[in-house]
């Protein structure tokens, strides 16, 4: 069974980090939340939730203070970590290897293992020193994958858009599903084709 580091921070948009926990679960794998406690505050202000309900969809909760806890080490064996949403505090930590919490720590630990690391990062616009630190982490092996929204599976709701990006984490993750259709190109419609080769 794969196991994912899952951690919530306190940006908006922790709609993106319930929905991939739910989806974890459906698919029967391992979902090891670290919950920061804005993101817990966030989980009242932004959705109907409750925190504990969030807490029930993982496997494991850790406490962010916690540096003693299994994900704070490489021999704890995990497929990668995702950070959604991240806030550009928690992106600076990972960027500058800044463990003061088992958040950053935990993603330190995916890149010193050469294991998978994707950032949601939730912010706009984005000024230089934000791009900066995507762009160490990406040196540093991270990916980085903002929420931005997709069009052409012609999304038709709030939670269409919800999915493409939690698919978007998935496919990285090498987890099948079904959130999205896939582009399979431009349909050709077979009479202007005709027409096209007379």
């Amino acid at each position: 069974m794969k196991r994912i580091v899952v951690g919530i921070t306190g940006a908006t948009g922790v709609i993106y980090g319930v929905r991939l926990l739910e989806v974890l679960k459906d698919l029967n794998i391992e979902a090891h939340l670290i919950f920061s406690d804005a993101a817990k505050q966030n989980i009242s202000i932004e959705t109907d939730l409750s925190v504990r309900h969030v807490e029930n969809l993982a496997y494991k909760v850790y406490d962010v203070k916690d540096l003693a806890a299994p994900v704070s080490s490489g021999s704890f064996k995990t497929y990668g970590m995702v950070i959604v949403p991240c806030t550009i505090k928690t992106l600076s930590g990972v960027a500058n290897s800044y463990n003061d919490n088992l958040m950053v720590r935990a993603a330190d630990v995916m890149l010193k293992e050469r294991r998978r690391l994707i950032l949601v990062v939730r912010e706009t616009p984005l000024h230089k020193g934000h791009l900066e630190l995507m762009s160490k982490v990406a040196d540093l092996g991270g990916i980085i994958l903002p929420p931005v929204p997709a069009f052409y599976h012609a999304p038709r709701n709030i939670e269409d858009l919800i999915d493409h990006t939690v698919g978007k984490i998935l496919d990285l993750m090498d987890i099948d599903h079904s959130l999205f259709k896939r582009w399979e190109g431009i349909p050709v419609d077979k009479e202007k084709l005709k027409i096209m080769h007379k």
